[in-house]
C-alpha cells in the first residue's frame, strides 16, 4: 500500500460503490447513449444534496473529514446497508497517521482447554483471519485450520480449498467482504498490510473482490463442504468474540448424516495428533 492509497481510503470506497449503483436503482432516467453503468459523480452529489465540487474533493482525497450527516446522505444514495454505512462512517473519522506495526496475539491456556473440550470442529482466529489455535477435529476437517495458517490466503491460493467448498465463489466473496469488515480502516497493522499485499499480487479473484469494497459481517451461517475421506458435509458456523479473538465453531444438525460423518472423522484422529494438543495445553499462553 502506498501513502496515497492509505490517505484516500474514503475516496476509493465512494468510487467503488458508485460504480455498483445503476441509474435505475437511483431513480435517474437513462439516456440512450449513456456510457457508464454506475452513477456519475454529479449524480451522486445531486442525490445526496451536496455540491459536485465538494463530492469531487471527497473522492480525490482532498477532504478526509466530512460530517456524519454528509456520509449518511451518501450512504443512502449508494444503497449501503447498516454494516456498509458503519464502515463508511469509520472511513470519514479523522485518524492520525502511524507507521504499520505487527500486533502480538496471545491465546490464554483456558482457551486451549475450551477447544479441547468441544466435540465439534473449533478454532480461534485473529482479526486478520490467522488461525492461532484449533482442536483436533478442526484439523481433521481441514489441514488448513492448523495454527499458523491464514484463512483468507488459503481460501484464495490453495487449490484444495476450491475443492473443499461446494460454492467457492460465494465463499471467497463472503470472506473478502468479512475481512474488510474485520480490519476496517486500520492500516497500522503490518499483518493486514502483508496479507492484502500478497493477495493483490497472487490472486486475480482477490483483486476483483477487493476492488468492489464490499463489507459484511460473517458471524453465522451454513456451509457445504466436501471432505476427501468422509465426503459431503453440511455444517452450521458460529463466530463468537472472545477478547480480541473469534471462536469459530462448526457443528451439524443432531442425528444427521453429517453428525455421523464427524463422529467417524473423530475416530480417525491419530494418537500423535492428540499428544500435540496435550502438549499445547501445558503452556500458559501461545504467541503465533
Amino acid at each position: 500500500m502506498t501513502d496515497d492509497t492509505i490517505s484516500n481510503r474514503l475516496g476509493e470506497y465512494l468510487r467503488a460503490r458508485r460504480d455498483l449503483v445503476t441509474p435505475d436503482q437511483a431513480g435517474i432516467p437513462v439516456a440512450p447513449k449513456r456510457r457508464v453503468t454506475g452513477l456519475r459523480r454529479e449524480e451522486v452529489a445531486m442525490l445526496a444534496g451536496i455540491s459536485g465540487d465538494y463530492y469531487l474533493r471527497l473522492e480525490r482525497g482532498r477532504d478526509n473529514n466530512p460530517s456524519p450527516q454528509v456520509l449518511e446522505a451518501l450512504a443512502r444514495v449508494l444503497l449501503l446497508d447498516d454494516v456498509e454505512t458503519e464502515y463508511l462512517l469509520s472511513l470519514g473519522a479523522h485518524k492520525p497517521k502511524r507507521r504499520p506495526t505487527r500486533k502480538t496475539v496471545r491465546v490464554p491456556a483456558r482457551l486451549h482447554h475450551l477447544l479441547a473440550a468441544l466435540d465439534v470442529p473449533a478454532f480461534l482466529e485473529s482479526r486478520s483471519f490467522d488461525v492461532v489455535a484449533s482442536n483436533d477435529l478442526a484439523v481433521a476437517l481441514s489441514p488448513r485450520l492448523t495454527p499458523g495458517r491464514n484463512r483468507l490466503q488459503d481460501l484464495l491460493l490453495d487449490p484444495e480449498e476450491r475443492q473443499f467448498h461446494e460454492d467457492w465463489g460465494t465463499a471467497t466473496a463472503d470472506s473478502v467482504a468479512a475481512f474488510r469488515s474485520s480490519v476496517g480502516d486500520d492500516i497500522t497493522d503490518a499483518r493486514v498490510v502483508e496479507i492484502v499485499g500478497e493477495l493483490s499480487l497472487a490472486s486475480a479473484r482477490f483483486q476483483q473482490l477487493w476492488a468492489r469494497q464490499d463489507v459484511r459481517h460473517l458471524e453465522g451461517g451454513t456451509t457445504n463442504v466436501t471432505h476427501p475421506t468422509v465426503g459431503p458435509l453440511r455444517l452450521h458456523r458460529e463466530k463468537l468474540p472472545v477478547g480480541d479473538l473469534l471462536l469459530v465453531i462448526y457443528y451439524p444438525d443432531l442425528h444427521s448424516d453429517t453428525a455421523g460423518k464427524l463422529a467417524l472423522l473423530a475416530s480417525l484422529i491419530t494418537e500423535p495428533t492428540r499428544q500435540t494438543t496435550t502438549d499445547i495445553l501445558g503452556a500458559a499462553d501461545t504467541q503465533p
